[in-house]
């Protein structure tokens, strides 16, 4: 069976005993920040397992891909040195929502192995829980498992939790024995970690919830949570040992031969590349771009890896990127949306590779001289830090060089380089949201039809911890029942305003952010004492909830402009929407023209003028897909969608608060436009009375010039090119006089050359020069010198710029750039350059005598 076989039969098995096909969710996990990537197959169900939503059924089955490549799950090392670890896999798997419980999820199990995909029950062995009787019967009683081939083992290995607190429960795991040929004893044995029996199936029971105080509760509604690498039971069906063996593998190594022009057959390197372009493109394709950090990092190390390998299979050139059409052949029926994006991540994968090979010879040269130097096997960890902070080195990658070389990393050295990075660009934080409070309810959204309500408070917390009251002066969280409170998401900030009370409670709300089930608006008691459960009135800051509004409907338009004039391959990437302004980042690979964003901004106010109705329904996600509508980056949907339409130009899915009609919006201005980071723009701009203001002051601008230039506003512009010709005239003649003295100066200074050796030794100051003619200046003397050795300086204010040139033949002796650094060392700073010409500057023009005159012995210590 090839891969794309075994993922259709294990989907329709499941979907033929009541499960609905899920399809598989995005690699970045919408509204999410636990997570850096979806990592297994249940975590677009976390909030159902958990009762945080509910969906129309109770059994569920995907074929879902995972990225583990960083944060806690992390195999990126391991890639490419093993026979089973990936930086991208695809995981098999079924779900129970409340519904079935142990004895059908080991049924099911068991019957699509032994039954749906034929495997001999004498090549599986369980392993359950050792607490867990219950699974133990069904396994020996039930489905007739040997007990020879069955183990009861411990926590570590079958017992499942979510995190620190949540979902818990006992697992029963499915192992496949390759043989007696292959070493290694089965689970729970001394030789389980070896690769006779490899684990190709996880059942989990989630039957508790994990107390923060360490107790386990029964949960209401048991559920199962599944897992089958489709990489490890495919290799199993195709009878091979190493997943980088089965068919989907074969392909991509192939490919990698070809793109790389190398005649190895098997390597470690050619198994990284065809491991890598599934995890590159797949990121691509879901919204994450190669950036310096979070996902972003993430993705450019797993591409910077595989040009590393790629290079030492003899690869020239970019490569890598060649590799996406047969991925899309191999993977694209499965995954349309990686048919559709083919071309995008093709072009980003291309445009890194080229970044990163600009700077793949200045990082190695300088690993090569830190190892050349080393006094032991251990690289520094100053070193990875230097090569991962300036020259863009990850960590791993340095790994790899350096497990290649037999040499060992200083990780605790780079970790305190790490960590004083880290404390000097720490930036203050607000009010932590990263605990979630164990507040029974939910909090009702209200404020898309009102800013003021009664409501209950439901829990007070300071310092992230649930309180019995808080007084004046307290920075607190308020968690009520129902709110008209906005709170920040989809790009959109939270809204201000008060909480109140009769008996004259005040708490100024100063934020309003998402926790849990739960709004969490944050402020300061400043009058009264607030308790769980009194009531308050909330109200909403109506002006600066109306100035957001206002922006966050241009954004929609915005966007959709951007779209229509640039193409549908612009998707939205960030945003911001504050009661001051706009902010749109989004994909694309050049810089927007003047002319583009002139008819952006005029196709939005265009839309702004025809005074569209904005309507929204509430749906399902066919159905909004179906009208147009399109999945935002890093958003979650469930099961009903809110769709926002304005007119028939924009249709996108939002749960923010926008205007009634887009003439409300009043005026749109792009402030300006920019790259962010590789394919990736942001534009900023304002609208209503913010956009008024912009341009008032643009005008006041332009008659202030207008004045300086003794013109009109209409002749502004005219008079100002004319006047910056002129000083561009006016610098050309300064700069050529001063060539002139310098020249002359230089002159008088060739009989201060002293001889050593046969070469003519100059240092000198030059005053009031530029550098650029001080260049111009040694290259001079070198020729009227002969065989010489330059150095001369300038000086202007505290800054000191220095130069050192020797003539070719010499250079190979005495090289220009340990000269120019000796001297800028003796003068407060650095440089370098060529053997025959460098360039350097300093800050401490006291000690540019001395240095000048320690040339000559500088040259005499070399000779």
């Amino acid at each position: 069976m090839t891969s794309a076989d075994i993922r259709s039969a294990f989907l329709e098995y499941f979907r033929e005993h009541g499960h609905e096909v899920v399809k598989s969710s995005p690699l970045v996990p919408g509204n999410d920040p636990t997570l850096l990537f979806t990592n297994a197959g249940m975590v677009q169900f976390k909030d159902t397992f958990t009762g945080q939503e509910t969906r129309a059924y109770n059994r569920a089955t995907t074929s879902q891909r995972c990225v583990r490549a960083g944060g806690k799950h992390n195999d990126l090392e391991n890639v490419g040195y093993t026979a089973r670890h990936h930086t991208f896999f695809e995981m098999l798997g079924n779900f129970s929502f409340g519904d079935y419980f142990k004895r059908d999820a080991i049924k099911f199990a068991w019957e699509f192995l032994t039954v749906r995909m034929g495997l001999p029950a004498e090549k599986l062995w369980i392993t359950v829980h050792h607490e867990d009787q219950e699974a133990e019967d069904i396994w020996l009683k039930e489905m007739g498992v040997s007990a020879e081939r069955f183990s009861r083992l411990g926590d570590k290995d079958n017992f499942w939790m979510m995190g620190d607190t949540g979902p818990c429960g006992p697992c029963s795991e499915i192992f496949y024995d390759h043989g007696e040929d292959v070493p290694g004893g089965p689970p729970g044995s001394d030789g389980e970690d070896l690769d006779r029996y490899i684990e190709i199936w996880n059942l989990v029971f989630m039957q508790f919830e994990q107390k923060p105080d360490g107790s386990r509760t029964p949960l209401p509604n048991p559920s199962i949570d599944t897992g089958m690498g489709l990489e490890r039971i495919a290799a199993v069906m195709q009878g091979v040992h190493s997943n980088y063996q089965i068919d989907l593998f074969q392909a991509l190594l192939k490919s990698a031969r070809d793109v790389t022009g190398t005649d190895v057959q098997e390597s470690h390197s050619l198994q990284v590349l065809a491991d890598h372009i599934r995890s590159c493109s797949f990121m691509i394709v879901d919204g994450v771009l190669p950036s310096n950090e979070g996902r972003g990092y993430v993705l450019r190390r797993i591409i910077r890896r595989a040009v590393r390998h790629g290079n030492k299979l003899g690869a020239q050139g970019t490569f890598f990127h060649k590799m996406v059409a047969e991925l899309v052949h191999q993977m694209g029926e499965a995954y349309p949306e990686l048919v559709a994006k083919q071309a995008e991540v093709t072009r980003i994968l291309k445009s890194e590779e080229e970044q990163f090979i600009r700077t793949l010879d200045a990082g190695m040269k300088v690993l090569d001289d830190a190892i050349a130097a080393l006094d032991s096997a251990t690289l520094p960890g100053d070193v990875i830090f230097r090569l991962y902070d300036t020259h863009g080195f990850p960590v791993d990658l340095t790994g790899d060089i350096a497990r290649e070389r037999e040499l060992a990393l200083d990780m605790d050295g780079f970790e305190v380089c790490m960590q004083r990075q880290r404390e000097q660009s720490r930036a203050k934080g607000g009010f932590g949201t990263d605990v979630v409070l164990d507040v029974d309810g939910d909090t009702e959204f209200l404020g898309y039809s009102m800013l003021d309500a009664k409501a209950e408070v439901l829990g007070v917390s300071v310092d992230q911890a649930l309180v019995a009251s808080a007084g004046v002066g307290a920075a607190v969280g308020v968690v009520l029942n129902q709110t008209p409170f906005y709170a920040e998401s989809g790009g959109q900030v939270g809204d201000f305003g008060t909480l109140t009370s009769d008996d004259g409670l005040i708490v100024r709300v100063t934020d309003c952010k998402k926790n849990g089930r739960h709004f969490l608006h944050v402020g300061t008691v400043e009058a009264g004492t607030l308790t769980p459960g009194m009531t308050v009135k909330a109200s909403v800051l109506g002006e600066r909830r109306t100035a957001t509004a206002l922006n966050h409907s241009a954004t929609h338009l915005l966007h959709e402009a951007l779209r229509r004039v640039l193409g549908t391959h612009v998707e939205q990437k960030g945003s911001l929407n504050d009661p001051d302004r706009l902010r749109f980042d989004f994909s694309h690979p050049e810089a927007v023209s003047a002319a583009q964003l002139v008819t952006i901004e005029g196709m939005v106010n265009a839309e702004i003028r025809a005074n569209h109705a904005v309507e929204t329904l509430i749906t399902d996600m066919d159905t909004a897909v179906e009208k147009g509508a399109m999945a935002l980056f890093g958003e979650k949907y469930g099961e009903s969608v809110r769709l926002l339409s304005m007119g028939q130009f924009s249709v996108e899915l939002c749960g923010g608060t926008h205007v009634e009609r887009t003439g409300d919006i009043g005026l749109f201005k792009i402030v300006s436009e920019g790259g962010i980071s590789a394919g990736v723009r942001r534009i900023e701009g304002v609208s209503g009375v913010n956009a008024e203001a912009f341009v008032r002051g643009q005008s006041e601008q332009l008659q202030r010039v207008a004045g300086l230039v003794k013109g009109s506003v209409d002749d502004a512009a005219h008079r100002v090119q004319k006047a910056v010709e002129r000083v561009k005239e006016l610098e050309k003649e300064v700069s050529q006089l001063k060539r002139k003295l310098a020249s002359g100066a230089g002159g008088d200074l060739t009989a201060d050359a002293v001889e050593i050796n046969g070469i003519k030794v100059l240092a000198a100051r030059i005053d009031d020069i530029d550098p650029k003619t001080l260049r111009e200046t040694a290259d001079q003397m070198k020729n009227k010198l002969g065989r010489a050795i330059v150095v001369l300086a300038t000086v202007s204010g505290d800054k000191v710029s220095l130069v050192a040139g020797v003539t070719k033949a010499e250079s190979a002796t005495y090289k220009a750039g340990d000269l120019v650094g000796v001297v800028a060392a003796q003068v407060g700073g650095k440089g370098g350059g060529r053997p025959d010409m460098a360039m350097a500057g300093g800050t401490d023009p006291s000690g540019l005598d001395a240095a000048l005159a320690g040339v000559v012995e500088w040259v005499k210590a070399q000779a």
